[in-house]
């Protein structure tokens, strides 16, 4: 009897299907896993500017949730998305710790994409105490590792490179920056694995609409490792994996445009 790779998702619910556990969930799906969730917060978006409405949810119920799966299910892998308070953190942490998880990829979300300040900057420090030591991977893009490594900004190779190394004595096993918009003339992406840094360079893909990218990208490597993929066999089908996805991306409304999850993005 056929019995598929499950992966879990432990994430923010984004009500507009773009990114979070929904963009997690359709990944999965692409990647050929089953998925499962543990839903740590609502964000719903006001019409009229898309302001973000942030719910946590009792960390009571995410432990419920977390046990229906682990011990209740099982995982061959899991990641993490949106988590947005230490209190949070900290019990996602100590879930996963308790668990074992054989592959985790922490996506350490700090923004909710079309602002510019950290949800809540003080959740660093715990995601530097309880989450990444038990990491796997953890997948920040330029404006997180830089508040992970204690920088001020990330603007060249060089800076990415050290913000990994800095990253990297936290105690996660491997590092990936993802530079979309730092470099003038193209996209790329950062894999240190604790003693070489790992570059995948591409033209950068013309549009704006790029809503649930860092989520599908973690997403992606979570299922790949979860299915027996090294991490860098994970990395690279991630990088194609969201770029393929781009390419269909399109504009929901006028605020904002997520990528598109097909058929042509799951042959990568």
């Amino acid at each position: 009897m056929f019995t598929p790779v499950k992966v879990l998702t432990v994430a923010g619910s984004d009500c507009s299907g773009g990114a979070g556990i929904q963009a997690d969930l359709k990944t999965f799906q692409e990647r050929d896993v089953y998925g499962m969730s543990v839903v740590t917060v609502l964000v719903a978006m006001r019409p009229e500017d898309w302001h973000h409405q942030v719910t946590p949810i009792d960390p009571e119920i995410i432990k419920q949730q977390f046990r229906t799966i682990l011990p209740g299910i099982g995982a061959a892998a899991a990641k993490t998305g949106m988590l947005p308070n230490v209190e949070i953190i900290r019990t996602v942490g100590e879930l996963f710790a308790e668990a074992r998880m054989p592959h985790l990829v922490i996506d350490p979300v700090m923004v909710c994409k079309g602002t510019s300040e950290p949800l809540f900057p003080e959740n660093t420090q715990a995601m530097l105490k309880y989450l990444l030591p038990i990491a796997e991977v953890v997948t920040p893009n330029s404006f997180e590792a830089a508040q992970l490594a204690g920088m001020d900004e990330i603007k060249s190779k060089n800076d990415a490179e050290e913000a990994a190394k800095r990253i990297y004595q936290s105690g996660c096993k491997n590092v990936v920056i993802k530079m979309a918009r730092v470099l003038s003339d193209k996209t790329a992406d950062l894999l240190f694995d604790g003693k070489d840094c790992h570059w995948l360079d591409d033209e950068r893909i013309d549009t704006k609409w790029t809503h649930g990218a860092g989520c599908s990208f973690s997403a992606c490597i979570a299922a790949e490792l979860g299915k027996g993929a090294s991490v860098k066999e994970a990395w690279k089908c991630a990088h194609d994996f969201v770029r393929a996805a781009l390419k269909g991306s399109f504009p929901l409304n006028k605020h904002v445009g997520p990528l598109y999850h097909k058929a042509m993005a799951k042959n990568v």
